[in-house]
């Protein structure tokens, strides 16, 4: 980034943009410094700052598209998630203003004695189901980044990371720090921690770190795979969570039975036989109070009606839209996916210039006439002119929908429906 940042600090009584009153700070991150604010017309809000000046200017473009993503998620409806109010700059940072939440976050709560588990999980799920159908993955979620709202619901906050794995998310904080390492070691699933594999970030991340969560709010403050102060206690910590050997004792007594089948299918350590979504957890968590049928609208039509679209939600590329119908040529059903490069011609070329985790022929569309519908294959059909032979090539990190893993056979996706390729998630939407 080639614009000027320079040093900035708050005080209370101090304006930001002329528009934001500072009261006093209330919280700070890795890159960011949290604060309690008024407007003009004298609402509370919290203001968030990225600290650009303590960043490498060789890492600041990657931040400051980070933080836009985070305002963008925070612009997405439902009474379950923080909103994003404002945005704009101070002295070259970005800043970002969201509603405030006097309620606090459910850590606090919950050792206060003020938390309604089940209307937490709830509301909860019920966060995450609208990230997910949006292509976002919260990636960070525990009872920190879970407010109360002054309206009395719980609602998801901090989208920093959303949709970013973990590993790949270390970078040099430029201040004389470690590697910043992005999440959280005790809600992470397994196939994050892998370190010679790069696992796409998919719903059942979050599934499972909810999991962690409503354990430790179940159980007085414990974790499901043992103590966590040290990194004696991190080794034993994953290799349990790999092995899904978490302590079932702790939830077996009456008051807290009836949420096991919820736990055992989040904390299911194989991803692909984990809860697949939020509305399978819904369906299987104990409930005092049925929940309404308005508080799980799709935001996506249900019917492809002239045709399908995808969507980018997540990437670099965030907004652009692929009508795949528009895109065939001739009578070829078929349509290729892969990351932009000179040296192999896709019908779909996606920008990644920060990392490489989209293969170069990564998926394969296709329109199926007889079942009227589109599928989407993992890897392409690659003709080598030398042996005048044809192979087929797999992606280096597969092909998802939603949270299910697309072969080279193809698997039909609809309206709503998330395709994952990489980090760059794409809804398929009806036109």
């Amino acid at each position: 980034m080639d614009q000027l940042v320079e040093r900035c600090s708050f005080s209370p009584g101090d304006w930001v943009d002329r528009k934001y009153k500072i009261q006093k700070q209330i919280g700070e991150g890795a890159f960011g410094n949290v604060y309690k604010a008024t407007d003009a017309n004298g609402r509370l809000v919290a203001l968030k700052l990225l600290r650009l000046w303590d960043v490498h200017p060789d890492i600041r473009e990657g931040l400051v598209g980070r933080f836009d993503m985070e305002y963008e998620t925070g612009r997405i409806e439902s009474p379950y998630l923080v909103h994003s109010l404002d945005h704009g700059l101070v002295k070259g940072n970005p800043y970002l203003v969201m509603e405030f939440c006097s309620g606090g976050d459910v850590q606090n709560l919950y050792n206060e004695g003020k938390v309604d588990v089940e209307l937490v999980a709830k509301h909860t799920l019920l966060g995450l189901r609208a990230l997910h159908q949006h292509g976002k993955v919260h990636r960070d979620l525990k009872p920190e980044n879970v407010l109360r709202k002054d309206s009395g619901e719980y609602a998801l906050t901090d989208f920093g990371i959303s949709g970013d794995r973990n590993k790949r998310m270390t970078e040099m904080n430029i201040i004389g720090k470690p590697k910043q390492l992005f999440g959280t070691y005790a809600y992470m699933p397994p196939e994050q921690l892998k370190p010679n594999k790069d696992a796409t970030v998919l719903p059942t991340t979050d599934i499972f770190s909810f999991g962690v969560m409503m354990f430790q709010l179940l159980t007085g403050g414990e974790l499901p795979f043992g103590r966590l102060n040290d990194e004696g206690d991190l080794v034993a910590y994953i290799k349990k969570g790999k092995a899904g050997d978490w302590n079932r004792a702790l939830v077996q007594n009456y008051s807290t039975q009836a949420w096991l089948p919820m736990l055992e299918g989040c904390l299911q350590p194989d991803y692909q036989q984990r809860l697949q979504n939020c509305d399978a957890v819904l369906a299987v968590m104990p409930h005092t109070q049925p929940i309404r049928q308005q508080e799980l609208v799709n935001s996506c039509p249900t019917r492809i009606v002239n045709g399908v679209l995808l969507r980018v939600m997540q990437g670099e590329e965030y907004g652009t839209v692929y009508r795949l119908d528009g895109m065939l040529r001739g009578d070829s059903p078929f349509l290729t996916l892969g990351r932009r490069d000179p040296s192999v011609q896709n019908d779909i070329a996606v920008k990644e210039t920060s990392s490489s985790y989209i293969s170069r022929r990564h998926c394969t569309f296709e329109l199926d006439y007889d079942r009227g519908c589109w599928l989407v294959r993992d890897g392409q059909w690659v003709y080598d002119p030398m042996t005048q032979r044809g192979t087929w090539h797999s992606s280096s990190n597969g092909t998802y929908v939603n949270s299910t893993m697309a072969t080279p056979e193809g698997i039909p996706f609809e309206p709503g429906d998330i395709i994952s390729v990489g980090d760059v998630k794409l809804r398929a939407e009806a036109y």
